[in-house]
């Protein structure tokens, strides 16, 4: 699996410019005016992994692979969209399907770029989205708890855990501060994930700057990475129009082109770094003549779970994993030389799969 990111953020931040750009596609259309983007767009890229290349070099593959990342574009919120203003709760709808939200703010000064409020202040702007996504939940709770009403009569114990879940969450969001905060127990995480709550997403703040702070951000992106830190967010500073530009060189141009502006890397990679760290996944390689790829899954997967990623028989009729470290891999110069070297294990079902592992699974068809 990759993993579902939702763009969202105030109209005119240039959130739908940066979809573009991640996207390599004109799918969004990037207009200085509220509300362009009427419908959710949908575009996946490569996740680059750099150790990926490397295996398909030693191991002479075919075809190279990488895992994929899918990103939403949701229309600009405004204030009010809990109520319908703008464009309303069909948006709303849309997040509940991603994993995470990036959340681009507008830390950049334009006179020529219209700010739905009239001011730049990428705090605000913040705030007034986390508003929007509490008080959609709170009147989602509202029905929900109200329709639980007969189940609880009846002692129903299902119905009992989710009024208990949705009162917990009700507390915070009543004060202010978002369903992620409540603290869940182990034997209540899959009811509470079930519920879908808006303010339950983890929380990527993307910092859109001018070309020229790309590299070190400013003053407005600093208030964001302090906001973030004292939320237990994550936060990343990209230019937009720096990812436009570069989404349409080669290679060799973007890279001197990057060195120019004194960036070693595309914000691309850093946003994909930053959204891993953020759900806490990593990645597991296949490797062979036919092809090398790259699989996603969350930290702490067992070795049969990892093995469902590329097809559910193979985690139904899981045997064992033979697994090489990526470092043995390349240091040793691939599978063969690996295994005579005694770097290849055999593990069994309570393997718990490492970053950069090179697995082979056994399983009965």
């Amino acid at each position: 699996m990759g993993f579902k990111m939702g763009i969202v953020g105030l109209p005119n931040v240039g959130k739908s410019t940066l979809f573009n750009a991640l996207t390599k596609t004109a799918a969004a259309q990037a207009a200085n005016f509220p509300f362009c983007t009427i419908e959710p767009n949908t575009g996946e890229v490569n996740v680059p992994d750099a150790r990926l290349d490397k295996l398909a070099a030693i191991a002479s593959s075919k075809e190279i692979i990488p895992t994929r990342m899918t990103f939403v574009d949701i229309a600009g919120l405004v204030k009010g969209a809990s109520k319908g203003e703008g464009l309303g709760n069909q948006f709303l709808a849309n997040i509940r399907e991603t994993d995470a939200i990036a959340h681009v703010l507008r830390c950049f000064d334009d006179g020529d770029v219209t700010h739905v409020d009239g001011r730049v202040n990428p705090v605000e702007d913040a705030e007034v989205i986390e508003t929007e996504l509490m008080l959609a939940d709170l009147e989602s709770i509202e029905k929900r708890r109200a329709g639980l009403v007969r189940k609880l009569k009846g002692n129903d114990k299902d119905a009992q855990q989710q009024d208990r879940l949705l009162a917990a969450a009700q507390e915070v969001l009543e004060n202010g501060q978002p369903a992620r905060t409540v603290d869940v127990d182990e034997e209540d995480k899959k009811a509470w994930n079930l519920l879908q709550l808006l303010t339950t997403k983890k929380i990527l703040y993307v910092c859109n700057v001018d070309e020229g702070d790309a590299a070190t951000g400013n003053a407005y992106s600093k208030a964001v990475e302090d906001m973030a830190a004292a939320q237990g967010a994550a936060s990343v500073v990209i230019s937009a129009k720096i990812e436009e530009e570069i989404s349409q060189l080669e290679d060799d141009d973007m890279e001197m082109f990057l060195e120019e502006l004194g960036l070693t890397e595309a914000g691309l990679d850093r946003l994909i770094r930053a959204g891993y760290e953020l759900l806490h996944l990593e990645t597991y390689f296949t490797v062979g003549p036919k092809e090398a790829r790259a699989w996603t899954i969350r930290e702490g997967t067992m070795a049969p779970q990892a093995a469902g990623v590329i097809h559910g028989d193979f985690e139904r009729g899981f045997i064992r994993a033979e697994t090489i470290a990526y470092d043995d891999y390349v240091e040793l110069g691939g599978e063969g030389p690996a295994k005579e070297a005694g770097k290849m294990r055999a593990e069994g079902k309570s393997y718990m799969v490492k970053d950069g592992d090179v697995l082979h699974f056994l399983f009965n068809a």
